[in-house]
């Protein structure tokens, strides 16, 4: 008889409202930016710009200096109820976990080493501290610079590898690569998508709502 193969399972998270309390980028830009974020904000919500230009130009409003804005990180950004449950059930199912976010890399490294996750794979904004402010910029997987589609191209890079993807988010940018997946859990703006356009997907409130969703779905 054949054997019968594992299925290769990817968890494809969101950090910023997904693993977190809030958004941790507007943490920062609130305390530290500059000039009018908001503004640039704006523009990123009217669909006037893309998601990597209003990183780019807000995040160049922040002066600091890393060892600044990691300890206000450290004191001020709040983990999700769960999180290390979630993490822990996936590496103990061979589940590969993989965080794909439109925030920064530093601060995101940040709060996963601080609870003791050194090994996770994250695909973020990198992050340069000039004196002209945060230099923050986006690279797919084929390590091309990318403007637009930052989280779904991860999804299709994981998809073309044969992997089953499990998508988790909360908000409009998790939309595209969310429908791309066997199963979404979404939360807040996310699950409003969802509902909109009449489309499955798993409702969470905290990361323990996902936990025992996983342990039910069929393998």
């Amino acid at each position: 008889m054949p054997v019968a193969h594992k299925p290769k399972i990817m968890f494809q998270s969101d950090f910023d409202g997904t693993l977190t309390e809030g958004d941790v980028s507007f943490l920062i830009l609130e305390k530290y930016a500059q000039g009018d974020w908001c503004a640039i904000l704006r523009e990123y919500q009217e669909g006037k710009i893309s998601v990597g230009d209003f990183n780019y130009r807000a995040f160049a409003l922040v002066k600091e200096d890393r060892e600044t804005l990691v300890d206000f990180i450290r004191k001020n950004a709040i983990p999700k109820k769960g999180i290390y449950e979630l993490i822990n059930y996936c590496h103990q199912e061979d589940i590969r976990f993989s965080v794909v976010s439109n925030g920064l890399d530093f601060y995101i490294h940040t709060m996963l080493e601080e609870m003791g996750f050194k090994d996770i794979e994250i695909n973020a904004a990198r992050t340069l501290f000039t004196s002209n402010g945060l230099d923050a910029r986006y690279y797919g997987p084929d390590g091309k610079m990318v403007e637009n589609g930052f989280k779904e191209s991860y999804t299709n890079h994981y998809k073309s590898q044969n992997y089953q993807v499990i998508y988790a988010g909360n908000g409009p940018s998790d939309f595209p690569p969310a429908k791309l997946c066997e199963y979404a859990f979404a939360t807040d703006m996310l699950l409003d998508r969802f509902k909109q356009s009449n489309l499955p997907c798993y409702p969470f409130q905290d990361l323990h709502d996902i936990v025992s969703h996983l342990k039910a779905l069929p393998r």
